[in-house]
């Protein structure tokens, strides 16, 4: 029994020192309590306790890391990217989840590379250095590109000059077999000596003086037309040819062209004062400028859209070219029109161009004397006159040639104060004067108003002699409302410039005609014979905004002389009695 029991003993003993070397055993607890399953866990005390510490230390190790590098990242400068502002990455915002956890896995990795590996800290120092060598020399190379002087912006382009008459062609449409007495018309107004450009298009050849024609445009034949229908029963189809006037011009090829300006063989330009309405418009734009008939029947047959030929008008160089290429077309839709002018403007309505209206172009449709309308000219540049073989002459017992020269000598004078009115009164006595520079005066008695003043007396008839005064396009008034108030009419007879005093001094006498028998009290103007009219010349009139210019009557002692100063109205007066 002894010895049985011995070996049972070994056998026990041996059995537990080959579970506990046993990788598969399982340990036993300190207190002999069975574990998992009922083995036993035969392991010491201190190795139990190691594994705790490790694990804390490990975490405090990790956890410092994380705060080390973070506050890195955070404190560190970011460059700035131009990424979309939705990717954080690519933008460069330090904030964004890719960013950071990229940033915290690569430091976190290098970290415990060089903590593993002292050659990795050597070649990251040697690296932090490279770039801290690479980083200064940048910043030398920013602090001396800083230093030199930053290059001059190119200088901006000269603004081109203010258009003059040289930038004008002139388009005139002319008759074959009036040119020899229109012509005399043309000479007024149109040198080629004086750098003025233009083309008159007739239809035949026609026999020119070199003599006396040499400062006349240059005189060409109009291509055929007999390809465009014509149907207007009342019209003639030469209108076909005169429309086609801007578009052969442009064919011609003629160098720094601005404006193309048309206007019949009988139109009178002021060719400043035409210089002075096209400086105010930018000729690279598309331009149609011009103004409407007289008559509001007129406008109505035909448009108020339309410029009429006759008072001239005037295209920009870029919407010629534009009219050019299209305007052959143009003309072969509209073959029941009436002329030439509203040819043109059907065809500036298919372009889309609208017309910029100057009251200064006058086509004048009106029968008979044009006082009425010429002393009460609106306050703008006086451009052009037409219709001179219907009108009466502007000057009485002259003809209408003999009337134009004598309109140039104050034209030349003071071109920009042409036709404009100016009104005072003379208070002793009650009168109304009205000043139309370098034209006429009147001398109305009794006291009228500048808003009466200003509006044309109806000297004239209308186009349509049917009319009455409600068919014009703008209003009139009677010539007297009492036979009291015919007014004394003075005409211009001479005009001079005085050097030492910088002043024009023009000259108006009486026109004598009956006057009614007036029984008011007040002196009779036909005292006065003669008006004498001080007044600069003021070429920047049309520069400032417009206003009338003021008349002022100064004392004189001249028997039967009124002398009027006329000039820019002083702070705060006013035309009142």
């Amino acid at each position: 029994m002894k010895y049985t029991h011995k070996i049972d003993s070994e056998k026990l003993i041996n059995w537990g020192e080959h579970q506990m070397r046993s990788p598969n055993s399982v340990g036993v607890g300190a207190l002999g309590a069975p574990i998992n399953g009922g083995h036993y866990n035969l392991n010491p005390p201190q190795t139990r306790g190691l594994f705790p510490k490790l694990m804390l230390w490990l975490i405090l190790f990790v956890s410092v890391t994380y705060v080390i590098y973070t506050f890195k990242l955070v404190s560190s400068p970011t460059s700035c990217s131009h990424g979309g502002a939705g990717d954080g990455a690519a933008s460069g915002d330090p904030f964004s989840d890719h960013h950071r956890v990229l940033s915290f896995t690569t430091h976190t990795k290098i970290d415990d590379d060089n903590n593993n590996n002292p050659t990795s800290n050597s070649s990251s120092a040697t690296a932090k250095s490279a770039a801290t060598t690479e980083e200064s020399a940048e910043n030398g190379k920013d602090k001396k590109e800083n230093d030199n002087p930053v290059p001059k912006s190119p200088k901006p382009k000269p603004e081109p000059e203010p258009t003059n008459i040289s930038h004008i062609v002139f388009g005139i449409g002319a008759s074959a077999t009036l040119w020899d007495q229109r012509k005399n018309y043309i000479k007024i107004w149109f040198n080629r000596s004086e750098n003025m450009r233009g083309i008159v298009w007739v239809e035949e050849q026609i026999h020119t003086d070199e003599r006396t024609d040499n400062d006349l445009p240059e005189i060409r034949i109009s291509g055929d037309t007999n390809q465009f229908p014509y149907t207007n029963p009342q019209g003639h189809p030469s209108a076909i040819r005169i429309s086609r006037i801007v578009s052969e011009t442009l064919r011609l090829g003629l160098k720094d062209v601005r404006w193309f300006v048309l206007g019949d063989d009988d139109t009178v330009f002021v060719r400043e004062n035409l210089v002075r309405i096209l400086q105010k418009y930018d000729h690279t734009q598309y331009y149609y400028i011009g103004s409407n008939s007289e008559s509001h029947l007129q406008n109505i047959y035909f448009s108020y859209a339309m410029a009429y030929g006759g008072g001239g008008f005037a295209i920009s160089y870029p919407l010629a070219v534009a009219l050019e290429k299209m305007q052959d077309r143009c003309i072969m839709r509209y073959p029941a029109l009436y002329g030439s002018d509203d040819r043109m403007q059907a065809c500036m309505a298919e372009l889309g161009v609208p017309l910029t209206k100057e009251l200064g172009f006058h086509q004048y449709d009106v029968y008979g004397n044009l006082f009425g309308l010429l002393s009460a000219h609106p306050v703008t540049p006086f451009v052009s006159l037409h219709h001179l073989d219907v009108v009466e002459p502007i000057f009485p017992n002259m003809t209408q040639l003999q009337a134009l020269q004598k309109l140039s000598i104050p034209m030349h004078l003071d071109s920009a104060s042409l036709m404009q009115q100016s009104i005072c009164y003379e208070k002793r006595k009650k009168w109304t004067i009205s000043v139309s520079w370098g034209f006429a005066v009147q001398i109305v008695r009794g006291v009228l108003s500048p808003r009466e003043m200003e509006m044309p007396t109806r000297t004239f008839l209308n186009w349509y002699k049917r009319a009455d005064y409600t068919a014009y396009a703008f209003n009139t008034r009677p010539l007297a409302r009492n036979p009291c108030q015919k007014p004394y009419v003075y005409y211009m007879s001479e005009a001079q410039f005085d050097e030492a005093k910088n002043t024009t001094v023009s000259v108006y006498l009486r026109h004598l005609t009956e006057h009614p028998l007036c029984k008011w009290n007040m002196v009779d103007p036909s005292t006065i014979e003669k008006v004498l009219v001080y007044k600069k010349p003021d070429p920047q009139l049309w520069a400032r905004s417009p206003r009338r210019n003021c008349a002022r009557i100064r004392h004189t002692r001249k028997k039967a002389t009124m002398v009027i100063d006329v000039g820019v109205c002083k702070r705060h007066e006013v035309t009142e009695i």
